[in-house]
């Protein structure tokens, strides 16, 4: 009979919104759920019957059904915080993390470092990243992101760049004299380096004019520093020359000895290389250090060496490098947040603690560097807010609401029908 089949039609319509309010309360009840995406309800039609089968038309439907609940990938606003360790993704892609039932992905980028170091969640889950070697370069190697040098070794100096001008009116005819080197040299400047055991040790280089375009300089060590030197001398530990060409550029540079002898216990005989940029003759530029008729004067010196530190802070840069900062000043780069990127997101499943699985639909994540292939960016002390717009979620409420209430009104229409046909066997 039509009139039950009315009845049933109009329960289909009860249940569909039931399930409608459920996922809308599921969406106002994530509100402040740090990246939470919001899911809507599609539903279907249902046919039962055909009056001319196969020809088309004249067909009955028999209410709806839910036939899929969608999440909606939309950018979250993006919050600031204070924490170093909150982390938010602008774009396409989802924080990786593993943990005891395996690899999960994530928009929620709340993060904090554990009592061994590893970059976790709230649940104890472990964030997912590129490596990087001893160096601070970034590896392609995926592993749990950690904090494993707590303490940074010393390192000797190698290498020293000046950058500097040496004035061409300087007179070639004064004499070097080590015991009075600040009254027999035209130019002096101090540079830091470090020994093997990481000592700090103070030089003077001394330049000298031998000629036309031609300059001799000397590295000098205070002589209580030096391995048989007396307190009160400078010693000389490394000499070179440099020629510069008509305009004034650096045409060549030698050196004929560089030893350094520190005391103490550090290595002997360490040797450090000044660089003074390069050559004309070498095909190079011939800028870094220049004789021109101004006055001497340092621009700038480097030198690759430092001294032994422990952790001192971490910080994140825009590239989801995770960076460590050392007491002696150093920032060495640990690691690199992964960001996986799906084909359909919308097919991923979820698995409750804002954690998302990959399924069948979703398909394979591909893992990469954030800003690369597609993959959004990262940002440092901020996190994604839920895209649940409470007044928008209000207004399905009251539409399934108005919904739920006009189905019931066809069942009680259909029930008062019913009692009709009943009470035809009375009269």
């Amino acid at each position: 009979m039509g009139i039950l089949s009315s009845m049933y039609t109009g329960i289909t319509g009860l249940q569909g919104q039931g399930e409608a309010l459920s996922i809308y309360g599921d969406n106002i009840a994530n509100s402040n759920t740090v990246g939470f995406k919001v899911s809507r309800p599609e539903f279907q039609d249902v046919i039962a019957k055909s009056l001319k089968g196969l020809l088309g038309g004249n067909q009955i439907g028999r209410g709806t059904r839910l036939s899929a609940v969608n999440p909606i990938f939309s950018q979250g606003s993006i919050v600031q915080t204070e924490s170093a360790t909150d982390l938010a993704i602008t774009g396409d892609g989802f924080f990786c993390i593993n943990g005891i039932d395996g690899r999960s992905f994530t928009r929620n980028g709340a993060f904090h470092f554990d009592k061994e170091g590893k970059l976790i969640n709230a649940d104890n889950f472990r964030v997912q990243g590129f490596k990087a070697d001893e160096d601070g370069k970034i590896t392609s190697k995926l592993g749990d992101i950690s904090v494993d040098r707590t303490v940074i070794d010393a390192k000797r100096t190698n290498k020293v760049d000046m950058f500097m001008n040496l004035d061409l009116r300087a007179d070639s005819a004064m004499e070097f004299n080590p015991e009075k080197p600040e009254l027999t040299s035209h130019f002096a400047t101090g540079v830091t380096v470090y020994d093997s055991a990481g000592t700090a040790h103070v030089l003077t280089t001394y330049f000298n004019k031998t000629g036309d375009g031609e300059w001799t300089w000397r590295a000098m060590a205070k002589g209580d520093e030096i391995n048989g030197g007396k307190k009160d001398q400078l010693i000389e530990q490394a000499r070179g020359r440099l020629k510069f060409d008509t305009d004034g550029k650096l045409l060549e540079q030698s050196t004929d000895r560089s030893e350094f002898n520190f005391n103490k216990g550090a290595l002997p005989d360490q040797s450090i290389l000044f660089n003074f940029g390069d050559e004309k003759s070498k095909g190079g530029s011939g800028l870094q250090v220049t004789q021109y008729g101004t006055n001497s004067e340092i621009y700038k010196t480097l030198q690759d060496g430092y001294s032994a530190g422990t952790l001192a802070g971490m910080t994140f840069n825009d590239d989801g490098v995770l960076a460590a900062i050392y007491t002696n000043g150093q920032n060495i780069n640990l690691a690199q947040i992964s960001i996986g990127k799906f084909e359909n997101p919308e097919g991923l499943f979820k698995v409750g603690q804002n954690r998302y699985r990959e399924s069948r639909l979703s398909g394979q994540p591909t893992l990469g560097a954030p800003q690369s292939g597609g993959r959004g960016s990262v940002s440092s002390k901020t996190i994604e807010s839920s895209t649940t717009d409470i007044a928008n979620e209000f207004i399905n409420l009251m539409t399934a609401q108005r919904n739920f209430q006009a189905n019931s009104k066809v069942i009680g229409v259909a029930d008062e029908m019913m009692q009709e046909v009943l009470n035809l066997k009375r009269s």
